[in-house]
């Protein structure tokens, strides 16, 4: 009989525990699916848009808080964001000031990626300055000759976007590019950093934008958002 009690309060302490887990579990999803850096500390906040956000809703964006947008243009020499078009369009419409972003791939020669870019993104000096998403790692290439003229390579690529755009660049740089290539002290341009709720550092310098949240939910979107802010 001693040993069936035991069993049960085991089994209850063990239900309890669990239960515990779960409510702590969904407490803190609720808050990380609600929470935006405070606009006293960081005044101008806007979001990363794409494909794989569907069909975003640009009026409730602003509604959200979003004072800007930034859109996923085009990767490598061919890729393009199917959504772009469309999202251009709709950010104008909105208005939210807006900008492109285009996933640079080591891989590729920067002047046949720079010609991808310019001939989707408009020549437009309303455009906020264009961003480079720098996240695929020479490494991935198993070329040593793309790894040893990465920068140069980079440098010819940002040349020629500053060329079409007329602004200098942003350098938008994952932590594990960074933590391969040290980019960011090589190339001097404004940084965006990403890492969810804690504020980035490990570029070794100052970051101007920061994605703070990768998880933000809200009447613009099905999904979660990419929350970027700009440094006050």
């Amino acid at each position: 009989m001693g040993r069936k009690r035991k069993s049960v309060w085991r089994w209850r302490i063990a239900a309890l525990l669990l239960l515990a887990a779960i409510v702590a579990g969904t407490y803190g999803w609720w808050r990380a699916i609600g929470w935006q850096p405070p606009r006293a500390e960081y005044p101008m906040q806007g979001a990363l848009v794409g494909a794989d956000d569907g069909a975003v809703d640009f009026n409730a964006l602003r509604a959200t808080g979003a004072d800007f947008v930034y859109l996923e243009a085009s990767h490598g020499a061919e890729g393009r964001d199917p959504q772009f078009p469309r999202n251009l369009a709709a950010a104008t419409d909105a208005p939210l000031p807006h900008g492109a972003v285009h996933a640079y791939d080591p891989c590729v020669p920067a002047q046949r990626q720079a010609a991808n870019f310019v001939t989707i993104v408009p020549r437009d000096p309303q455009l906020l300055p264009p961003a480079i998403a720098l996240d695929k790692l020479a490494s991935e290439c198993a070329d040593p000759i793309v790894e040893a003229g990465l920068e140069s390579e980079l440098t010819t690529f940002i040349n020629q976007v500053e060329g079409h755009a007329g602004q200098p660049v942003v350098l938008k740089i994952s932590p594990a590019f960074e933590a391969e290539h040290a980019i960011a002290a090589r190339v001097e341009r404004n940084l965006w950093l990403e890492r969810d709720f804690l504020q980035p550092d490990y570029a070794g310098r100052p970051w101007t934008l920061w994605t703070a949240t990768s998880y933000l939910r809200g009447e613009a979107s099905d999904g979660p958002l990419r929350w970027v802010v700009v440094q006050p």
